[in-house]
């Protein structure tokens, strides 16, 4: 069985008894849909993902480019590697420095 999470992606094929996975436990997603790339994966359930943005100087009128990672929770129906790019959300913390859950994995870069 698939839950509803009120997202518009498509759910995963694979089924986890995973409590923290947002389409077959109990964890509720809000907030912003954020994309990025996986660049580690060896922790237990948890993957760190980084992504890359434009942020614009005033004073010297150009953009400059700054990236940001995120520790995030990494259900066993998504199973997201090194390298994958997946699409997280924000959700209620579930360790000391993860608040977010991989929703979908889009492709290998």
């Amino acid at each position: 069985m698939v839950r509803d999470i009120g997202v518009d992606v498509k759910p995963p094929e694979n089924e986890c008894e995973d409590p923290n996975c947002p389409w077959h436990g109990y964890v509720k997603v809000r907030g912003q849909i954020i994309e990025g790339v996986v660049i580690s994966d060896k922790m237990d359930k948890t993957i760190v993902v980084e992504r890359e943005y434009l942020r614009y100087d005033k004073k010297y009128e150009r953009y400059e480019k700054r990236r940001s990672r995120y520790h995030v929770h990494n259900p066993p129906c998504i199973d997201a590697k090194v390298g994958d790019r997946v699409r997280f959300m924000e959700c209620r913390p579930l360790a000391k420095s993860v608040s977010f859950v991989v929703i979908e994995k889009m492709e290998k870069r």
